[in-house]
């Protein structure tokens, strides 16, 4: 057994190794015109001043598609101030479909002709300047369908965020398959050839998670799904245990109500580390544990080096809080993982922006205001 913990070690060690490795030194940025940016906002968005100002700084030109309900008054105010760069679409809510995707598909809908690339982001993510850029050089030059970065948590104090953190960062640096890796919505990107070929607005009909849904109509349609590396966007984490816990819940939920196979693979995955630490605790002796801290100090090494290439200063020191559990508890970001995992499959209930949704095979067969 001494020698399976060993090699199950050495391999989580060796894919952080690979995504630290595979980052790009050269990171090439194309500025096409034509590209538009769909950020779909809830009722209550304060503006995202910061947001609204790295986008205006982003290095590629753009135009900001602004999806709303017709009910936030912060989007009307920044579509008045920025009429020239900011398109504001009303969808009204939905009756059978997840809001943020109704949004988006209003959005699909109000796309102009001149609109040849389409990036799709979160309203909290902080990015980088060459975010817009970087997402478009593998489209622009052929090299890739659609293209994803994926979100990096920058946690609060206290002793919560920092393990959402640790268990986020387990999954922001697994290796990434070059061709088919599943998009995240916080920033993702495809031609607008793409989009009509997938036929998006039908595809998103009646459904929940916008970017599962877009990810496995790629898988079945055999685009290339390349992940863009260095685009670990920075996303601010606060909160206490319990709307943090919800958090990670709803996004295995997604998945098991999407992809059950997916989820499959996954919790077993983090099942079998999550019983080497047990083993290695129970039985295993300070020599199995000595090589499980070894490794789990290693692979917060290369972590480190990964935020210190791809963040900014200051986001940088506040991820690195997410290092903090791997390193002194290693198991413990693992057993709350699989504790999630385990969780969203015991039901096919979402809560999930003042709603509660019903999902059964990726679709939503009930839906009604969640209570206060």
């Amino acid at each position: 057994m001494l020698w399976v913990w060993i090699v199950l070690q050495a391999l989580t060690l060796l894919g952080v190794a690979n995504y630290l490795y595979n980052l790009p030194a050269d990171r090439k940025e194309e500025t096409p015109n034509g590209a538009v940016v769909i950020l779909s906002v809830r009722d209550d968005w304060d503006g995202a001043p910061d947001l609204i100002a790295r986008l205006k700084a982003q290095s590629a030109p753009h135009r900001l598609l602004l999806a709303t309900s017709g009910a936030c008054p912060a989007a009307r105010l920044l579509a008045a101030r920025e009429a020239a760069w900011v398109q504001l679409v009303s969808a009204g809510v939905a009756q059978d479909e997840g809001q943020k995707v109704h949004k988006v598909r209003a959005a699909l809908r109000a796309l102009r002709p001149t609109d040849g690339y389409l990036i799709f982001i979160d309203a909290d993510i902080a990015p980088p300047q060459r975010l817009i850029g970087r997402l478009l050089f593998p489209l622009v030059r052929g090299k890739a369908d659609i293209v994803t970065g994926y979100r990096l948590l920058l946690p609060g104090r206290g002793w919560m965020t920092p393990l959402v953190g640790a268990v986020e960062m387990q999954l922001a640096t697994m290796p990434r398959a070059p061709d088919a890796t599943m998009p995240w919505g916080g920033a993702m990107a495809m031609p607008r050839a793409v989009a009509d070929r997938l036929d998006l607005d039908t595809v998103l009909a009646g459904r929940l998670s916008d970017d599962m849904v877009i990810g496995l109509a790629g898988w079945r349609a055999k685009l290339r799904m390349r992940p863009v590396r260095d685009l670990l966007v920075a996303s601010p984490l606060e909160g206490d245990f319990a709307p943090l816990w919800t958090f990670g819940v709803r996004q295995y939920r997604h998945i098991v109500t999407n992809s059950p196979g997916m989820w499959a693979l996954a919790t077993l995955g983090v099942a079998i580390q999550s019983f080497g630490w047990v083993w290695a605790l129970g039985w295993g002796g300070w020599s199995a544990v000595a090589i499980g801290y070894g490794a789990a100090w290693g692979r917060a090494l290369l972590r480190w080096r990964i935020l210190r290439a791809v963040l900014e200063p200051g986001q940088m020191m506040a991820a690195r809080r997410s290092l903090y559990w791997d390193a002194l508890a290693p198991f413990v970001p693992l057993w709350a993982h699989l504790a999630v995992q385990i969780q969203a499959a015991m039901s096919n209930s979402i809560r999930w922006g003042g709603w509660t949704y019903r999902v059964e095979r990726g679709r939503v067969t009930m839906m009604q205001p969640a209570p206060k």
